[in-house]
């Protein structure tokens, strides 16, 4: 566990990365929802979902979930992402309906003090692997997949 909090620049790079993924991902946020399907196995997907939940001129909040029927709840969760367009910078603003604390309230139990370098971190991985394993909804694998 690190003794000092991150620093800036480390967070503004990490919510930039978040941005320019997202932005590829969602297509410059054109769409109210998109959903995906992240191939784990044969028999075995989780179905990702991205829905814009507010859209300015400045700024987009989205929620994105990831939901598997035939694993237990640790796979799925709900992330809420504050999309700046103008700075170009995607920050999570919850995680699973609970949001960091501010660095000026009393250490909680509940939370680390680096919550939300850890859950930006974890978008970017996320997101990471969405690249990698997942294909949109109605996508037909057979065109890459030999049978």
């Amino acid at each position: 566990m690190i003794k000092t909090l991150p620093s800036t620049s480390y967070h503004l790079a990490t919510c930039e990365k978040n941005f320019l993924k997202l932005t590829k991902l969602l297509n410059n946020f054109d769409e109210q929802k998109y959903k995906f399907k992240s191939i784990s196995d044969e028999n075995n997907f989780e179905e990702i979902l991205f829905i814009t939940l507010e859209k300015s001129k400045h700024t987009v909040l989205l929620e994105a979930k990831q939901k598997n029927k035939n694993k237990d709840s640790f796979f799925n969760f709900t992330i809420r992402i504050q999309i700046s367009l103008d700075a170009k910078l995607a920050e999570v603003v919850s995680y699973q309906g609970e949001k960091p604390l501010p660095f000026f309230f009393k250490k909680s139990e509940m939370q680390s003090y680096d919550e939300k370098k850890q859950q930006n971190n974890f978008l970017s991985e996320w997101l990471e692997n969405i690249f990698s394993t997942s294909v949109p909804e109605g996508f037909d694998l057979s065109k890459i997949l030999n049978k």
